[in-house]
């Protein structure tokens, strides 16, 4: 089975937290679910590296992602994969970005993460921003 090292960022702003819809997948449990922008962490990258990579390509968001951001690893079993996710909480000057990958996007308080229909391996990190 697959496994993938993945980087997500939490990203803030102000009061908020960006919340990204998915577009239809080939994995049918993970279409139009809520997540945490990101993605895989290629060879020779470091997690924060790929991080800032992925935010780039997703939607045109240029960050610095530093170790000190951590928040959280996600070890997550899907049915034809498995992910290890580290997230960072990355807080932004403006809510200014281009949505290049994905459907839709909500910015929402911490208290109302719960609202959305969540990918299972970002709920974790949803109870743990909710708690706190």
């Amino acid at each position: 089975m697959k496994h993938f090292k993945v980087a997500a960022a939490i990203i803030t702003y102000k009061n908020e937290i960006l919340c990204m819809q998915r577009p239809e997948s080939s994995y049918p449990y993970l279409s139009y679910k809520y997540e945490f922008p990101g993605g895989k962490i290629e060879a020779g990258e470091t997690v924060e590296a790929a991080l800032s990579r992925e935010l780039q390509e997703e939607m045109a968001l240029a960050v610095t992602v530093l170790p000190e951001n951590f928040f959280m690893t996600v070890n997550h079993q899907y049915p034809d994969f498995s992910i290890e996710m580290h997230s960072y909480i990355i807080p932004v000057e403006c809510k200014d970005f281009e949505r290049l990958e994905h459907h839709h996007h909500s910015w929402l308080t911490a208290a109302r993460l719960n609202e959305l229909d969540w990918a299972p391996a970002d709920i974790p990190i949803i109870e743990k921003l909710m708690n706190n």
